[in-house]
């Protein structure tokens, strides 16, 4: 019988977050009932087991006169125990099944002949339901209801070989006020730390999304294995609340030490694979002036300096990409394109946590942007080498890069448009403060996309001070290989 067993009151403390799901180990195909526990700091995964709660002397207690599961309450590493059982405990089928499970090196009939005392050895098995294929928390139906058998739950607190004295009375217990009690209870048996840990949806080695389930990986790489809901709604609901937790976590940690905007976990897009495509997991970092990329969370101070790509932030451009705009048709996703027309692709679990990243890259290229004021790049022009110079107060104005002597000058406002090759010409369109005509200047960069970008963040920064809510609606479109690239001011 499927049964379900829940305190009338549940005290946690403010702020924790409680409720039932499945727990699906994809090595063992086995499914649990487990209940969550959401702290600021934690998931605490918890499963269904009986207990003790009163009564009694002994520590091997249950068997078929108390109709319960046979049940270890009571061990001690490494010391010798006395347990003191009912006739009928020691001789009913349970116990010998519970022998077995627990590897004891002595035959069962000698609990009957070898007298009053008998040694022996016990191993604990923590997955003893699993092993018998059976749920559980629940007990399992036989043909007669009179001899029903119940699984074995252990609660011994270590896997340690552990040797035991059993003390079988020399005649039956009779039932007094000290009988023991028993308790189905939630009991603690996985404490994942929040703190740098993901999340991800995503069937391990394929490129399928799982349907209202999820696991959580911590920092160290323990995993909860695939947490099962039975509704979208109830999956989406905790999965931002575990990963409001992460976030947070991750950005306090963020602002006590360094100068970071934001950073966290994503998936990365890899590229190179036209028949299904390939994904890694990326964490990602905005700090100081640099959009950095990691294959694991720098923890420590020394950490910051072995990311796998950095990347000036003046000279990346953010996009976000529209459901089903992609190849593999994943929500959630957006573009970091960054210079000499390199790009990379990632996605997020929510639209909260890819909202996240876009204002964060907004706030850190403005934040670059006021703290460096002007950034140069030398070019060519009809054979001339030049200094092209973006400066946030002034505009755009272009130099000789011997004499410094300045060529034209324009204001961001004059720039009206731009077309480029994508490879390395760009012609820039300028109107005429005076006769409102447009005029056009045509420059050659080593590393065009990187001047492009720069361009963009830098009328972005100077619209932001205009009108501040006017960055978080209006995008910036570039268009290249000889299309018109346009930015209103």
């Amino acid at each position: 019988m499927w049964c379900s067993f829940r305190p009338a009151c549940l005290f946690f403390p403010l702020g924790t977050k409680t409720g039932l799901a499945l727990l699906y180990d994809e090595h063992t195909s086995n499914t649990y009932d487990v209940r969550l526990k959401l702290t600021k700091e934690l998931l605490i995964i918890q499963k269904q087991d009986v207990v003790c709660v009163s009564g009694g002397d002994s520590h091997l207690n249950g068997g078929a006169e108390h109709k319960v599961p046979v049940v270890i309450s009571k061990t001690f590493k490494d010391q010798v125990e006395s347990f003191k059982c009912s006739s009928s405990a020691s001789s009913h089928p349970d116990v010998r099944r519970m022998f077995y499970l627990f590897y004891i090196s002595a035959q069962v009939h000698l609990l009957r002949t070898a007298g009053d005392e008998v040694t022996i050895t016990v191993r604990y098995l923590r997955e003893a339901p699993a092993f018998l294929k059976l749920p559980l928390g629940r007990f399992a139906s036989h043909r007669s209801s009179a001899t029903k058998a119940h699984y074995v739950s252990a609660l011994a607190s270590h896997s340690l070989p552990l040797i035991y004295s059993v003390q079988a009375p020399s005649s039956p217990s009779s039932p007094s006020a000290n009988e023991p009690k028993y308790e189905k209870r939630w009991l603690d048996a996985v404490s994942l730390p929040l703190f740098m840990a993901r999340i991800s949806r995503r069937k391990a080695a394929t490129d399928k999304l799982r349907s209202n389930s999820f696991e959580v990986i911590a920092l160290d790489g323990v995993c909860t294995h695939v947490l099962q809901f039975c509704t979208a709604a109830e999956s989406t609901d905790w999965l931002q609340a575990i990963s409001t937790n992460i976030n947070d976590l991750t950005q306090e940690n963020a602002s006590r030490n360094l100068p970071i905007v934001h950073m966290g976990w994503v998936c990365e897009h890899l590229q190179g694979r036209e028949v299904e495509p390939l994904h890694s997991c990326s964490f990602l970092a905005l700090r100081g002036s640099s959009l950095l990329v990691f294959r694991s969370p720098p923890i420590l101070a020394s950490d910051w300096a072995q990311a796998e790509a950095s990347f000036h932030l003046c000279e990346v451009l953010f996009k976000v990409h529209k459901d089903g705009e992609l190849r593999d048709s994943e929500p959630f996703c957006f573009s970091v394109l960054v210079g000499h027309g390199q790009s990379f692709c990632c996605s997020v679990e929510l639209g909260s946590e890819l909202v996240l990243w876009e204002k964060a890259f907004q706030r850190a290229v403005f934040m670059e942007v006021q703290r460096v004021r002007s950034k140069s790049y030398m070019c060519s022009s009809q054979g001339k080498i030049l200094c092209f110079t973006l400066d946030f107060e002034s505009g755009f104005s272009c130099s000789d890069s011997i004499s410094k002597k300045t060529i034209w000058k324009y204001k961001f406002s004059q720039l009206k448009g731009s077309s480029d090759d994508g490879k390395t010409r760009v012609k820039l369109l300028f109107q005429n403060s005076e006769n409102k005509q447009i005029e056009m200047k045509e420059l050659e960069f080593a590393n065009l996309t990187a001047v492009l970008h720069c361009i963009h963040s830098f009328i972005a920064a100077k619209v932001a001070t205009v009108d501040p809510v006017f960055v978080n609606s209006q995008s910036f479109t570039t268009k290249s290989n000889n299309k018109m690239m346009v930015f209103s001011i």
